[in-house]
């Protein structure tokens, strides 16, 4: 287990024990253990940490293709996963599209204004006519109730038909090369957006920047293979991998960014 978490940062450690003790739940008690929605690195530290055992397994679902936020089923070996055993309800918004149309901060800001932990929420997908939303099953029928108005808009909430089609997330991804002196936050942030070092160091400490969905405000801080970066303004990048160095030893370095869309 030592050898597990040398992998993980170190604020990382009280998720590692939370995970650590679902373990331990689940093998005590011989039945399966329901985790709240998780973003993908706390779902990779899951795997990490259960893909240790042969006993045990895990399996996810956020109901969207490819849903960023999901609920973990930790389970026996010989326990059969069924859809129903996520727990997830999907809702759907009817409001005035023809005079006003709502983006997806506002429909999150609602919903965290309600007193709901984000933790209960999936998903949110928005396009032109209309929104979709995931919830825990626990917490449905308090947001179907207290969601009545988004910004200045009255809404009306509903549950999404068992046969409606869910919004398909068209996000694309797009590589690009670089070469860095370090993978410090700051280094990375100036050379992917073509900024000065002072400007990436004013977004980090005007906390701008999340490092796998966590808010990193500290300019040294160290990047790593797989972390995301979400810069307010400008968008999200994924550190893909480092291949080596140069002559004049900077790092060459693969990049995913995600288009913005217009």
């Amino acid at each position: 287990m030592e050898h597990l978490i040398q992998h993980f940062r170190k604020d990382e450690q009280p998720f590692i024990e939370q995970v650590l003790s679902w373990q331990h739940e689940v093998e005590d008690r011989y039945a399966p253990k329901l985790t709240d929605f998780l973003d993908p690195r706390q779902r990779f530290i899951v795997s990490s940490v259960i893909g240790q055992d042969d006993t045990l397994k895990t399996a996810c679902s956020g109901l969207f293709d490819g849903a960023e936020r999901q609920r973990m089923l930790i389970f026996p070996a010989y326990y059969e996963a069924t859809d129903e055993d996520f727990q997830l309800t999907a809702f759907t918004i009817q409001y005035p599209t023809k005079f006003i149309q709502l983006r997806h901060p506002d429909v999150l800001g609602a919903l965290l204004s309600l007193g709901l932990n984000r933790s209960k929420f999936g998903d949110i997908r928005v396009n032109e006519q209309q929104v979709q939303f995931v919830v825990a099953q626990e917490v449905a029928d308090y947001v179907r109730l207290h969601l009545t108005g988004i910004g200045k808009v009255k809404v009306h909430v509903e549950s999404l038909k068992e046969d409606a089609p869910l919004l398909i997330n068209e996000e694309e991804w797009f590589e690009e090369a670089h070469t860095v002196s370090s993978m410090r936050l700051d280094v990375i942030i100036a050379t992917i957006l073509n900024v000065s070092r002072q400007k990436a160091q004013a977004l980090i400490t005007g906390k701008k920047v999340r490092v796998n969905w966590t808010e990193r405000d500290t300019v040294a801080f160290e990047l790593q293979e797989g972390d995301i970066l979400s810069i307010r303004g400008s968008g999200r990048v994924k550190i893909i991998m480092t291949e080596g160095r140069t002559k004049k030893d900077k790092i060459r370095l693969q990049i995913g960014r995600l288009a913005q869309k217009s």
